[in-house]
């Protein structure tokens, strides 16, 4: 593993030509990858990114799975009251969010998909620690696992945890499935839960997402459910 320790010092460089060219845009942090792995309580990169950020005043989402994210909670609030929202997003009101991310409240299944990550409890814990303290915030399901997390019961837990922790908003999405990550993916299911693969085959096809009409009942079903738990369904309508 790599630690790209001189992110910070090129994030700089690249906010301070966008901002003298453009001004203040809207970064997305984790669109891509976790940026608050284990190994980041020693580098402390996302935190200085984070820093660099807010000396531009530019707004953030922070999209996670870690608890991690809860020490950087200073910089985002300093972020949250500095930074400037392009005119579209004006909406939102907020110049920092976050988001913490789940696939299943379930922690045997949680631990079958994704073993090294922060079991589910520990990221309910994280969200309600972070609307305690004010922020725009809430979890994101993405991605629910076709046949496993999200049938109406599951669904349903989902939301009704969302209203729990008085979370300001969910998101709901379909698994995504690329090139290896596919081929892993499907490992797993063979292994643990081979009577899925046809189920599967059926769904994917060669796609690297479920069919238009799985995407479209699964979001149908979420507005559905947020409706009957008085939860806002995504933070813009």
């Amino acid at each position: 593993m790599a630690v790209k320790v001189n992110a910070p010092s090129l994030l700089r460089r690249e906010l301070r030509r966008r901002a003298e060219r453009r001004g203040p845009g809207f970064i997305a942090v984790s669109s891509s990858t976790e940026p608050w792995q284990e190994v980041e309580n020693e580098y402390k990169v996302a935190r200085r990114c984070l820093e660099v950020i807010r000396d531009y005043r530019f707004p953030v989402h922070a999209l996670t799975k870690s608890e991690i994210v809860l020490r950087d909670l200073d910089v985002l609030r300093d972020i949250d009251e500095k930074a400037h929202l392009p005119p579209d997003l004006a909406k939102i009101r907020r110049d920092a969010f976050i988001t913490i991310s789940l696939s299943t409240l379930d922690e045997e299944i949680a631990q079958v998909f994704k073993p090294r990550a922060p079991k589910p409890q520990e990221r309910l814990d994280a969200l309600k620690a972070i609307v305690d303290e004010e922020f725009l915030v809430g979890p994101a399901y993405i991605p629910v696992l076709p046949f496993i997390s999200d049938g109406d019961d599951y669904l349903d837990q989902m939301i009704r945890a969302v209203k729990e922790v008085s979370a300001c908003y969910v998101f709901v999405g379909a698994l995504t499935l690329f090139g290896a990550g596919k081929q892993m993916f499907y490992k797993v299911l063979e292994k643990r839960f081979p009577e899925l693969l046809p189920r599967y085959d059926q769904l994917f096809g060669a796609s690297h997402q479920p069919n238009r009409f799985y995407q479209y009942r699964l979001e149908k079903k979420a507005k559905k459910l947020c409706e009957k738990h008085s939860v806002k369904y995504r933070i813009l309508p």
